[in-house]
């Protein structure tokens, strides 16, 4: 029977106020919606959508989205100014799909696990989420908003730990402080969620030496990568020999490889990405009579974008102290890009060194060594790149989004 009609036929045979047919109607639409939808409710530090930036996060729901009939993010507070889109609450563009909607905070951080609790409460009573998804990081408002969100509804959820910050190595007191939360928290707050999500091994390894239950450790990756948009046949002229792309902060060690650089004549440096670190390094390149030889793009507005930037260099390199991929470099790996990388993250799994990338100690002695042979053997970076590119099987966008669905599935509440 069509819940959704019957009520019509029913009325026509009843002398009853057409009012009540209307109520009860609603009733039986509202009760299908809850019953036959699935809704995914996500506690999120991502607020680059309403900053009106299309980045990673934007690419992921995209795809998500085909997965459930409903998507709530909250989210901590998003400045008046900064507010990208129109509406807090839209639906991404794109045919097909649930529908995303934000909840930013009005508060500061230091009221997100409040926020958390009251916005999360109040969406739960008109949704009935099956399950809830949390991003978990230093200062852990997200975690502590979570867990007493899901007290107080019963809602299953997710922990979320795509890196531990200041791990293997921290690159200011505020990451050694983060590093030393994390030992002190994340082992609680994984031993009281229902199911914990890292997205490589070694995040994995970690949290079972703190003493995280392996049974409830699941590797589920998050490196996204779109076959269709790293494999297209039309690439840019060179420009450049080598390219960057990431957050410009103090951990990604861009200005140690700007100095590297410095003392290759004529290598070109193109820099893509946005952040604190920039005034910075855009100084430091100066100082070293770089001016002309390095180039900073700042941040691009597309994946299209910054796939065909990046393709302008010859080699990719990634200098990170600590990462939880990082996807920068394996989209340039998916890409076939020849890729020079430090041995954090995801990397350990997926370089195997001198077959299919390079990995550096991150100093400047060894990446300039590094980068001047291999930008004087095109042999080894043709060959670098077609095994690079191999991991397109393996990060596969849609098939790796699907497993992630399915395994916050698995967690969701039993259905009535």
């Amino acid at each position: 029977m069509n819940i959704f009609n019957s009520s019509k036929a029913y009325e026509t045979s009843h002398d009853f106020p057409p009012s009540l047919f209307a109520l009860l109607r609603a009733t039986a639409d509202k009760l299908a919606y809850l019953l036959l939808f699935m809704k995914l409710l996500m506690i999120s530090g991502d607020r680059s959508i309403l900053r009106g930036k299309r980045c990673a996060f934007w690419y992921t729901l995209q795809e998500l989205r085909q997965h459930w009939d409903r998507i709530d993010i909250i989210c901590p507070h998003v400045r008046r100014v900064e507010t990208g889109v129109e509406e807090r609450n839209f639906v991404p563009v794109r045919d097909g799909g649930g529908e995303v909607h934000f909840h930013p905070s009005p508060h500061g951080l230091w009221y997100q696990p409040l926020w958390i609790v009251r916005e999360g409460k109040k969406l739960w009573k008109e949704q009935h989420h099956d399950v809830m998804t949390v991003h978990e990081y230093p200062p852990f408002y997200n975690g502590v908003g979570a867990r007493w969100l899901s007290r107080v509804t019963g809602l299953p959820y997710v922990l979320e730990v795509h890196h531990i910050v200041g791990y293997p190595h921290a690159s200011s007191v505020g990451e050694w402080i983060g590093c030393l939360l994390s030992r002190l928290l994340l082992p609680l707050h994984a031993r009281l969620a229902p199911g914990v999500r890292v997205v490589n091994e070694a995040v994995r390894e970690i949290l079972l030496s703190w003493g995280a239950r392996p049974e409830k450790v699941r590797v589920v990756p998050s490196f996204y990568l779109d076959r269709a948009l790293l494999t297209k046949n039309v690439r840019p002229p060179i420009s450049y020999d080598i390219s960057f792309c990431g957050r410009l902060v103090r951990n990604k060690q861009l200005a140690a490889l700007i100095t590297a650089v410095s003392d290759i004549p004529e290598v070109r440096l193109l820099v893509i990405g946005d952040g604190p670190e920039r005034k910075r390094c855009e100084q430091l390149a100066k100082t070293l009579g770089m001016g002309e030889r390095v180039t900073f793009l700042g941040w691009l507005p597309t994946a299209e974008d910054v796939v065909g930037a990046v393709l302008t260099a010859r080699i990719f390199v990634m200098n990170s102290l600590s990462e939880g991929g990082p996807r920068s470099a394996l989209e340039a790996m998916g890409m076939g890009m020849p890729v020079i990388a430090t041995p954090v993250g995801v990397m350990p799994e997926v370089i195997e060194d001198g077959v299919n990338g390079i990995f550096t100690d991150g100093s400047k002695g060894d990446l300039r060594r590094k980068i001047m042979r291999l930008i004087a053997d095109d042999a080894a970076r043709e060959r670098l790149g077609a095994e690079a590119r191999k991991i397109l099987d393996r990060f596969d966008r849609v098939f790796l989004i699907r497993q992630y669905a399915e395994f916050l599935k698995s967690v969701a509440a039993p259905r009535p």
